[in-house]
């Protein structure tokens, strides 16, 4: 297959996704998803995506991959993966999973399989109920 019979492709799978997922598949948000989806299960920022939207000649600002990536997630097709309160990643992967967060990389990757066991969670104030038990465990190489 060659590489623009497989953009082609890629478009009308990102199409239908993003009409499955009830968003209107604008030429921004089909090229944003060719972007990441077609290197398979990754975590990207904001700003990356908007590096490699630039680097294809795709027109968007930066500001339009936030509104994009904040888009995709309410439709259920990202993950969102807040490290500190100004950093978070998008997720490509939305099944339940936990991630590593590798310090002085500033990359998440995923924790494989059962990898973490919660014992125990908190009362739940009433009225409330658990939608989802994030778990980011920082490390960096050893000193």
């Amino acid at each position: 297959m060659t590489t623009h019979m497989a953009i082609a492709t890629a478009g009308k799978d990102v199409t239908d996704m993003l009409r499955t997922a009830g968003l209107r598949p604008t030429r921004q948000r089909v090229s944003l998803a060719e972007l990441l989806y077609s290197k398979g299960d990754r975590h990207v920022s904001a700003e990356l995506l908007h590096e490699e939207a630039v680097a294809a000649d795709v027109p968007v600002s930066l500001a339009t991959v936030y509104n994009t990536l904040h888009q995709f997630t309410e439709a259920g097709l990202l993950r969102e993966v807040a490290i500190e309160g100004n950093k978070t990643y998008f997720d490509t992967k939305v099944s339940h999973h936990h991630h590593f967060f590798i310090e002085g990389e500033n990359r998440v990757i995923d924790i494989p399989g059962e990898g973490v066991g919660l014992g125990r969670l908190p009362e739940i104030p009433e009225g409330m109920e658990v939608v989802r038990v994030d778990v980011v465990v920082r490390v960096r190489e050893k000193r």
